[in-house]
């Protein structure tokens, strides 16, 4: 089965903060066909520095009901190892949702350079920060 790049994301929320609003915007690139969930975790980390990795199933029912629409897909990627390496990430009194998701509006771009013989010899994503800087840099 042709499949597109594949990429792990960790949204952080300090504060632990963690209101939902995430669950729909998830849930339009899911439908569009944009993206294919794979796996989520949920990684909070307590003012005492107490780590705590929740996979989806493990969540309260008000969290559960916002993500119901992936429940079935999800693979279990993921394991406790990573969320404890991704709470690395994390100051106390924080959380994080950890996303591993294939980009399937890829797919056929990467089908077609497979088959052309292409290989990827350079892929960065650039953080949002990055290109504020550099467009207030232009605008200055």
């Amino acid at each position: 089965m042709p499949t597109g790049p594949i990429e792990m994301l960790a949204v952080k929320f300090p504060g632990n903060n963690f209101t939902g609003e995430i669950a729909p915007a998830l849930a339009d690139l899911i439908e569009s066909g944009t993206i294919r969930l794979i796996d989520i975790l949920f990684v909070r980390k307590g003012a005492d520095g107490l780590v705590e990795i929740s996979e989806i199933s493990e969540l309260d029912d008000q969290t559960y009901a916002q993500f119901d629409f992936v429940t079935s897909d999800l693979e279990g990627l993921m394991s406790d190892d990573d969320g404890r390496r991704m709470s690395e990430l994390l100051e106390p009194n924080s959380s994080a949702a950890v996303m591993v998701f294939e980009n399937t509006w890829a797919t056929r771009f990467t089908e077609a350079m497979r088959h052309a013989n292409g290989e990827v010899v350079f892929n960065e994503r650039i953080p949002r920060v990055v290109i504020d800087e550099m467009m207030a840099e232009m605008d200055a």
